[in-house]
């Protein structure tokens, strides 16, 4: 492979235009399509970048364009299957999260990247965060001992602004839910520090939706790590107006720590046995999408990652398999409360 990357761009909204912003600001990287079925977003996305748009994915295959990586932005929904046919027409794939909306699919487009011998990267910027990372340091450390009690809050805000915009969202065969589509990054987050989890039990609630959304705004789950320790997660899309916060407080065996803010981006305490906290990067501002805020805005790692991996084996930060079981977290909160329900 030569050293500059060839990207297309698949999902033209929100994130996706990020995506096509950050390749074309890439070293070694060159945007080379976009696809979205609006034709008319797709041609100003083409006519901006001065590349070929197309308004569908097997239109944009056809075409034979020299494409090393698809990069699948758009609804949830579509992931499974526009990553299978994507990696089946032999590219690499940036899946936004989450990977897919049940382990089943998710362990499918594992099996078809395997056998294609083509790779997944899974979009978890939020692992780039510096508090993020320096969380990674203390417990892989081990500063902090054994972990006793973990509590996250995500407290935001999606109203009838947000549910609107865009007639994917809310629905359960597109969208499928606040903790894949809000929420999964601070799922990843557990994931990523702590393990696997168990003894899982949850509660969700529709407190503000109603009938503008196929599932719940709020929900409280309970469960166990596998490597000790218990944890609570909060979390709700009920917040007045705007987002509220992102916060993980972590009680140790030698410690405790709490990263707060808008989303998770602020040391707020740090209280260590025989420790001094480092200066830290100040955190990139989230995605900024009008009357809303994202995760954080560090899609320009994930970018610079895939790259990297593709041109000299660094090792891809978030791996398919972590997606697939970031998923399967999901899912087994979401069945530990309906059956709650039931």
């Amino acid at each position: 492979m030569n050293n500059t990357i060839h990207f297309a761009v698949v999902g033209a909204g929100h994130i996706g235009k990020r995506h096509c912003s950050v390749i074309a600001n890439t070293h070694s990287a060159r945007l080379v399509a976009v696809v979205d079925t609006d034709k008319i977003i797709a041609e100003k996305i083409g006519k901006e970048y001065q590349i070929p748009f197309f308004t569908s994915i097997e239109a944009l295959f056809a075409a034979g364009l020299n494409i090393d990586v698809v990069n699948i932005c758009t609804p949830n929904g579509y992931h499974k299957i526009q990553t299978t046919q994507s990696l089946q027409a032999g590219h690499h794939v940036v899946c936004e999260k989450p990977m897919a909306l049940s382990k089943i699919d998710a362990v499918a487009m594992l099996n078809v990247a395997l056998e294609m011998k083509k790779n997944i990267f899974c979009v978890m910027q939020n692992r780039y965060s510096p508090t993020a990372v320096w969380l990674k340091e203390i417990i892989e450390n081990k500063l902090l001992g054994n972990i006793n009690l973990v509590a996250v809050n995500c407290f935001w805000n999606r109203d009838s602004r947000y549910y609107q915009s865009s007639p994917w969202r809310g629905s359960a065969e597109f969208d499928g839910g606040v903790l894949f589509t809000q929420f999964s990054h601070y799922i990843d987050t557990l994931y990523w520090l702590f393990g696997d989890v168990k003894n899982i039990v949850a509660r969700t609630h529709n407190f503000n939706h109603g009938s503008s959304i196929a599932f719940e705004d709020s929900g409280v789950a309970l469960f166990d790590f596998v490597n000790g320790g218990t944890c609570s997660f909060n979390f709700t899309t009920t917040a007045w107006d705007k987002n509220f916060e992102s916060s993980i407080s972590i009680i140790g065996e030698h410690g405790s720590v709490k990263v707060g803010g808008q989303y998770m981006n602020e040391i707020q305490y740090c209280h260590i046995q025989n420790y001094e906290m480092p200066a830290l990067a100040p955190s990139l501002p989230a995605n900024d999408y009008g009357f809303y805020k994202g995760s954080a805005a560090n899609h320009e790692f994930v970018i610079q990652n895939a790259i990297d991996h593709l041109q000299v084996g660094t090792p891809i930060t978030a791996t398919p398999a972590e997606g697939m079981k970031v998923v399967e977290i999901i899912e087994a909160i979401y069945t530990a409360a309906n059956s709650v329900l039931k």
